[in-house]
């Protein structure tokens, strides 16, 4: 049996930093990458970052020189290091296993807030 579980969420006022993590207990495989993704109430699910198994990574423009993405693939976790936060971060932030030919893995999701 697989879980994601994901922490590092929380309360920070603007500018600040956090850093989420993605633990996944038991063996997946099939990894083609791991990444985040946020939702805010009211509006669709978007990717903030991906990061191959190979080392690739990819950001939403929105993100991009702020966020940083990195795994730890002997381990099935995933990192997000959140610098210079802003209030249009604040959303829920969830965990993706993007698995090859085979169904997806979600996180539970962990709550950033940014205050201003």
């Amino acid at each position: 049996q697989v879980q994601l579980v994901e922490s590092g969420g929380g309360l920070v006022q603007a500018g600040g930093s956090l850093r989420l993590s993605c633990a996944a207990s038991g063996v997946i495989f099939r990894i083609n990458a791991m990444g985040w993704y946020r939702q805010a109430p009211g509006k669709q699910r978007e990717l903030v970052a991906t990061i191959t198994t190979g080392g690739r990574t990819n950001y939403a423009d929105s993100v991009k020189g702020r966020f940083t993405i990195s795994r730890d693939n002997a381990k099935n976790t995933v990192y997000l290091q959140m610098n210079n936060l802003k209030p249009e971060d604040t959303a829920v932030y969830y965990c993706l296993v993007d698995r090859l030919s085979a169904p997806n893995y979600w996180g539970q999701g962990t709550q950033v807030t940014v205050s201003s």
